[in-house]
């Protein structure tokens, strides 16, 4: 039973490399794809952080200005 499930899941996961390496009519995979888009995502999650902080932070002053 150990090595049939060992079996399916080597299966399983050669698959999906496969197919997330897979070029398209482009010349592009999906692994390509996000590479390129990765940089815009950590950068847009930088922004994000930097935005809850000082949320955060304004929220922890007592003596902010408080506006109507």
């Amino acid at each position: 039973m150990g090595l049939l499930k060992t079996a399916l899941i080597g299966a399983a996961v050669y698959g999906a490399i496969k197919y997330i390496t897979k070029k398209d009519l482009n010349g592009r995979s999906i692994v390509d794809d996000l590479q390129d888009k990765a940089p815009e995502w950590v950068d847009k999650a930088k922004r994000f952080k930097d935005d809850l902080e000082q949320k955060y932070k304004s929220e922890l002053d007592p003596y902010t200005e408080v506006k109507p």
